[in-house]
């Protein structure tokens, strides 16, 4: 018992929290990094320099993501069967030399082959965390765990916007490649020393807490009847309708994400560096309503409901956005604010569902193949995206696009059926629950 009380204890949480999610904040948030700086080399010029088409560029921007594609669920399953700890330091290494090789390239062909490996060697990130976290926070913890490791998003595109403007009027698009590369290599190291697989290798914990997290993990496990195998899971209609879900939704996101530096630069005729301070504002709104959002799934253990309506919310905001046009720039850019809002809001209660709905034997799996899903619409998104704002020469089809891929996936995951044997025990006060 007095081991129990112990492990329940405030300071026992504060211990997790402090010590661990530094370290997933900042490793996923150096992912985003090398990945979402393309759209600010293309605003910077790199297609002039290289003679790139505008459809080629918005094709080499969205390479990555299906490099990111076809290494989701390997990378998962290598994650889940032996160790997040050592795929996430080599991963860290190979894409910080990716990113800064970047910087190097002297024609197309080359640009292509390194954006496909920088998704390649990215693509066990995600997944790696999301099963990271489940092995070390508690279901009333994990929305707001989810969303730290998600902030990394918009929180780095946050001050890359702003940094990569100044980088690129100091040293053009091939110094902020490198110098934006280089962080990754050193972090791998703090990442090897600090992080451990399972609660149980960790030093910094009693005995007696480790045991009470195993336990309250466990019981967590409770009502959920294992899968034969991840055939059977990757065929189950949940698991259909959230990978559905997460493609549409990342169409939205990524062609946001990609081409947002263009979209403003077009519709305001602003300087780099004032078009990354603009860029900047909507990942502000985006870092606030994640921070609210994840808290209030966790407080009220609710978590579909804190999804499809916010996706749905995304949507009417890309809508109105298009329809003011450029026109009322200002007012249009609101919108794209609440856009990016109701986009990232929503990530701590969707990826919280996903172990409280499917048995830990194919989670990671599942996991993989969900996020395998996203980065197909990531693709599509940002490729999509761009080549509409080619094609067209303004952003008005884009939006249409975005906006159709958001709606779609609120309505999708409307349909998500998310109780599950043994909820009303679960829910019921325990020692557990004080984690």
């Amino acid at each position: 018992m007095s081991s129990d009380r112990e492990a329940a204890t405030p300071s026992f949480a504060s211990k997790r929290w402090f010590y661990l999610i530094p370290l997933i904040f900042i490793t996923y948030s150096l992912a985003y990094l090398d990945r979402a700086n393309y759209g600010f080399a293309s605003a910077a010029g790199i297609e002039q320099d290289l003679s790139i088409s505008k459809g080629t560029s918005s094709l080499i921007g969205a390479l990555f993501f299906l490099g990111y594609f076809f290494f989701q669920v390997p990378g998962a399953l290598y994650a889940q069967r032996y160790s997040v700890r050592k795929l996430v330091f080599a991963s860290l290494i190979l894409w910080g030399l990716c990113a800064m090789a970047t910087g190097l390239v002297t024609n197309i062909p080359m640009l292509m082959i390194i954006r496909f490996t920088l998704g390649v060697v990215e693509a066990a990130v995600m997944p790696s965390m999301l099963i990271f976290i489940s092995n070390w926070f508690t279901r009333k913890e994990r929305s707001r765990a989810n969303t730290f490791l998600i902030l990394g998003n918009p929180i780095t595109v946050l001050w890359m916007s702003v940094v990569s403007g100044y980088l690129i009027h100091a040293w053009g698009w091939r110094g902020m490649f490198i110098l934006e590369g280089a962080p990754a290599i050193l972090w791998a190291f703090v990442w090897w020393r600090l992080a451990r697989d399972r609660p149980e290798q960790a030093s910094w914990l009693t005995q007696g807490e480790k045991d009470q997290l195993a336990a309250t993990l466990l019981q967590e496990q409770q009502g959920l009847k294992a899968m034969r195998s991840y055939r059977q899971a990757f065929t189950s209609p949940l698991v259909i309708k959230l990978c559905l879900v997460h493609a549409l939704w990342s169409i939205g996101v990524y062609g946001f994400i990609m081409w947002l530096p263009s979209i403003i630069k077009q519709a305001s005729a602003a300087d780099i560096v004032t078009t990354g301070w603009l860029s900047s504002v909507p990942y502000v709104a985006a870092v606030i309503a994640m921070a609210g959002v994840s808290w209030a799934s966790d407080k009220t253990a609710q978590r579909k409901l804190f999804v499809w309506p916010l996706l749905a919310l995304g949507a009417l905001a890309f809508l109105g956005s298009y329809l003011l046009g450029s026109t009322h720039f200002w007012l249009s850019f609101a919108l794209l604010s609440v856009a990016a809002a109701a986009m990232y809001a929503p990530y701590g209660p969707f990826f919280a569902l996903i172990p409280e709905l499917l048995p830990a034997n194919v989670f990671g799996g599942a996991i993989g193949l969900i996020n395998a899903c996203g980065a197909l619409g990531a693709f599509l998104g940002s490729w999509l995206v761009g080549y509409l704002i080619g094609l067209t020469g303004n952003p008005g089809a884009a939006y249409i696009f975005m906006t159709a891929g958001m709606l779609a996936a609120a309505l999708i995951m409307g349909t998500v059926a998310t109780t599950r044997p043994g909820d009303s025990v679960r829910r019921q006060p325990s020692a557990a629950g004080a984690l």
